[in-house]
């Protein structure tokens, strides 16, 4: 299991735009469909990263969360599914089903938008306020598959709840670890 760390994008840096294909519904969604009002986290991930499986379950529990709060999550895959056809889309309609995602889990067959974004790893995770700004990219929190450190989603949920209550944000952020993306 390869650990490569998230490219630390500059906080401040606006949102990379995007319409990709919901794997869940067939439908075309854009960033600013996707939105939260207050925040928005993206996040890359696909199906078959043990880092992925190991956090799958605070995912689902973030959202449900923090939607009725202003703060959207959006997932998207952006893994070559040329040599990896588990995370191609009809794998990620079900395996958004099986994790009880509430959010889109958009597939970005291209790649453009992971480039975009200078995503690394999945996970990895970019958090943006209600103007689409960078706030925080970086780790979940400090568990990893097999440390023995309980899963809380502690630094992404003090974000959100520094963003829901107005007050600054750390810069003193660790990146996520996890598996390469799958580049073509």
């Amino acid at each position: 299991m390869a650990r490569t760390q998230s490219n630390m994008l500059p906080l401040g840096t606006k949102a990379p735009d995007f319409k990709l294909v919901n794997t869940v519904d067939d439908t075309i969604i854009s960033l600013n469909e996707a939105k939260g009002l207050k925040g928005t986290l993206v996040m890359f991930i696909c199906n078959h990263c043990p880092f992925v499986i190991h956090v799958n379950a605070q995912l689902s529990q973030l959202a449900k969360d923090y939607v009725s709060k202003g703060i959207n999550c959006i997932a998207i895959s952006s893994n070559d599914v040329d040599n990896y056809p588990q995370d191609g889309p009809k794998f990620m309609k079900q395996f958004a089903i099986d994790n009880d995602y509430i959010f889109p889990y958009l597939y970005d067959q291209t790649q453009d938008v992971a480039k975009a974004y200078n995503a690394a790893c999945t996970p990895d995770f970019f958090v943006f306020d209600g103007n689409l700004k960078l706030v925080y990219r970086g780790q979940l929190d400090d568990s990893r598959p097999g440390n023995d450190i309980a899963l809380t989603g502690t630094d992404i949920r003090t974000t959100f709840d520094h963003i829901l209550n107005n007050k600054p944000i750390s810069e003193d952020q660790k990146p996520s670890i996890g598996c390469n993306i799958k580049w073509k």
